[in-house]
């Protein structure tokens, strides 16, 4: 029986993760895969791990150039562009993120740089390509999945402060709804995914801190603690697909309760 993403060329930014999750479970589901990142450990590791091929590139992705090789070297590698999705971002605590009056400008900066900036680029990128390339049978010319997060609408002032982190989540979900407007008419979709507290590489911090394990015991109760990152691999791989391809625009909430909570 063939997968849901059945030959569908699918570029994912990020190598660890939610990304690598999503990765996993998108090569499972027939996808012919393309990775980028930062790290070139990374990407191999992933790439190695995948079933069949998937190839990648290394570098820095708030680099136009980066951006662009990426879109590049996939569609050069598979011959078009069916599906990104951007994964991609950072924690910007290192660098000064946290309570505005406390926040530096290079942890405003580099944490929006990081999240935001490299969407742009990629989506960028991305977009001319679909523009130019024909519409699959069910109208679809290409589909776009960006990663939001719940701290955009639902704050956590006590644990989670870090304001240039919610706004730049903040912006990808505007971002994203201005993209799906117009870009529908052009049979492009763009959605995006707003995790909660993910078991993730980024959010180490968080998972060796006692009193936020506990906080997430009520904040997240359908869980009673961290959410894993196949779930999110799993609610990411239907907005990719065609069992979505009514849907643009939206923001899906995967969060374990948080944001009623």
């Amino acid at each position: 029986m063939p997968g849901r993403l059945e030959d569908k060329v699918l570029l994912i930014t990020g190598a660890t993760g939610i990304a690598a999750a999503t990765a996993e479970l998108a090569a499972a589901e027939g996808a012919r895969l393309f990775v980028a990142s930062i790290d070139e450990g990374e990407c191999r590791a992933l790439a190695a791990r995948i079933e069949g091929a998937c190839g990648y590139h290394a570098g820095d992705l708030r680099a136009a150039s980066t951006a662009e090789a990426a879109v590049a070297k996939c569609v050069e590698r598979y011959g078009r562009l069916d599906a990104l999705y951007n994964v991609a971002g950072i924690s910007g605590r290192q660098y000064g993120d946290g309570p505005l009056d406390e926040c530096t400008e290079e942890g405003w900066d580099v944490t929006l740089a990081s999240n935001v900036r490299t969407m742009f680029l990629v989506c960028r990128a991305a977009l001319r390509r679909m523009l130019g390339q024909p519409a699959a049978a069910s109208g679809v010319r290409g589909t776009i999945l960006n990663m939001a997060s719940v701290l955009a609408f639902s704050p956590e002032p006590d644990h989670f402060a870090a304001h240039a982190y919610a706004a730049s989540k903040g912006a990808i979900l505007a971002l994203s709804r201005s993209m799906a407007s117009y870009y529908a008419p052009r049979g492009i979709r763009v959605n995006a995914i707003a995790p909660g507290l993910v078991r993730t590489p980024m959010s180490a911090r968080a998972q060796s801190d006692g009193e936020i394990l506990e906080r997430m015991k009520t904040r997240q109760p359908l869980c009673q603690g961290l959410i894993e990152p196949e779930e999110i691999a799993r609610a990411s791989v239907f907005l990719l697909s065609e069992e979505s391809r009514s849907i643009t625009g939206d923001v899906l909430v995967v969060d374990a309760g948080w944001s009623v909570s």
